[in-house]
């Protein structure tokens, strides 16, 4: 790489690494802790790129962007945070920032970003319509694990387009909310926003009704693939002729919506209408990591509804982070209001996780399969599916690094449970030298607990 990056953090332990990091990779690079040093150099002339964080001691990174982009055209600004919510990403996009990565940032995918910011020039930004409407503070849509960036990445690369949106996932796991999210930070935020089932449809005026409705907005349609053959060829002809203010049409769908019309029940041609763009919601199984994250919201949320003020012991987290979670965060939201409401003490005890998750349903392994299949071929299964979610379009860089890290993790987990915590006799399970087992525990953030295990 050659250029100078600006680097603003007020984590003295990043500015150290990436500064080290970058200057190794050939460029220079000027760190520093304060947003008025990096705009006092930005003004400057100085950098090629900026490495900036959000949260700074004088001030909200992505509030200079705007400053930034008007005293610079074209300067890419890279925006880092340990604010992993989907506001963060689109407020990023909006801000027109050249690219958003969470915190903890993987320094190889950072270096590859920045690579590439050196090397393209960057378009300058056109006008941007006033924002009039207000906005929710927080939308309920958290987590900071691979799958959740990437779905936050996405969402803000396809709010400010046309295409048509089809939005997959299990029940609960947030697909309307995603489809609000992009309606409500799109261009079309001041239009109206509606949800369409098949009631809506069933006479041969629901159409024209809907397109009055919505006059230019948004029409979700909910759960497609539920929709009979009759309604569904309604809604193709509506997408072909929707009068003098086309709307955004977008879908969502329990299901593989590709498997459900080689099965005859969605019809070809509203099938390929709808998938422009397609997006997967992740259940809560393919994203455990997020599970104490998502619980701490509910809590605090919980709290500020005028409920008491309530924790999870870590026997409990734990109990939380391994149920299977079939409502997914619905379910989740649920069972901690009720935990809110029935626990006796400020810490949440087990048994009252127990108790309140004893009686709900247990569901299948996330992979499925019998028994009997093999590991490879429940993978190559899963990876098939992933690829097939993203339609036309490939999933997000790096892909190799993200699959062994989903394997690799559970692995060194259930082999460090087996052997009680004890590394050497883990290492000497897996294979691995003992030094390669301590470096994977501290690169996969892996918690170890030493106790007597009886084989």
């Amino acid at each position: 790489m050659d250029g100078t990056v600006l680097v603003a953090d007020d984590d003295r332990t990043i500015r150290t690494v990436l500064t080290q990091a970058l200057t190794r990779a050939g460029c220079k690079v000027h760190a520093t802790s304060s947003l008025t040093t990096l705009m006092r150099w930005v003004g400057e002339g100085k950098g090629d790129v900026v490495i900036s964080d959000v949260v700074m001691p004088d001030g909200n990174g992505l509030e200079m962007l705007p400053k930034i982009s008007q005293d610079r055209p074209g300067l890419p600004v890279i925006v880092i945070s340990a604010q992993n919510t989907i506001m963060t990403a689109i407020q990023a996009a909006e801000a027109e920032a050249y690219d958003y990565l969470p915190k903890p940032f993987d320094l190889p995918d950072l270096m590859k970003r920045t690579a590439r910011a050196l090397e393209l020039k960057r378009r300058v930004p056109t006008d941007k319509p006033e924002e009039s409407d207000e906005r929710p503070d927080e939308l309920p849509l958290v987590g900071r694990t691979q799958v959740m960036q990437a779905l936050y990445r996405l969402v803000a690369r396809v709010m400010n387009t046309d295409l048509p949106v089809l939005i997959s996932g299990e029940s609960g796991t947030g697909k309307s909310l995603i489809a609000r999210a992009i309606h409500d930070f799109s261009d079309r935020r001041t239009l109206p926003f509606i949800t369409v089932t098949a009631a809506d449809l069933q006479d041969l005026e629901g159409p024209a009704r809907v397109l009055a409705r919505v006059k230019g907005g948004t029409v979700l349609i909910d759960e497609i693939a539920d929709i009979d053959d009759e309604i569904q060829a309604r809604i193709v002809r509506m997408m072909d002729a929707p009068g003098d203010h086309v709307p955004r049409f977008m879908a969502t769908s329990q299901g593989d919506l590709a498997a459900a019309m080689e099965a005859g029940k969605v019809r070809q041609d509203l099938y390929y209408r709808l998938c422009g763009a397609t997006i997967h919601v992740p259940s809560l199984r393919e994203r455990v990591d997020d599970i104490p994250l998502l619980a701490e919201h509910f809590l605090t949320r919980a709290e500020r509804e005028g409920g008491p003020k309530r924790r999870l012991s870590s026997d409990a987290e734990d109990l939380v982070r391994a149920y299977s979670w079939p409502g997914n965060v619905r379910q989740l939201e649920n069972a901690i209001r009720r935990l809110v409401l029935t626990s006796r003490a400020d810490e949440i005890a087990r048994a009252e996780v127990e108790g309140v998750l004893g009686s709900q349903p247990e569901m299948e392994p996330a992979l499925g399969g019998n028994d009997s299949e093999k590991l490879s071929a429940s993978v190559a299964r899963h990876l098939r599916r992933y690829f097939d979610l993203h339609g036309n379009v490939l999933p997000p860089p790096g892909l190799y690094a993200r699959i062994l890290r989903e394997v690799e993790t559970p692995l060194i987990e259930i082999a460090l449970d087996a052997t009680g915590g004890n590394q050497a006799k883990c290492a000497d399970l897996l294979g691995i030298n003992r030094n390669t087992l301590r470096k994977k525990i501290t690169d996969l953030d892996i918690q170890v607990t030493r106790r007597r295990k009886l084989m």
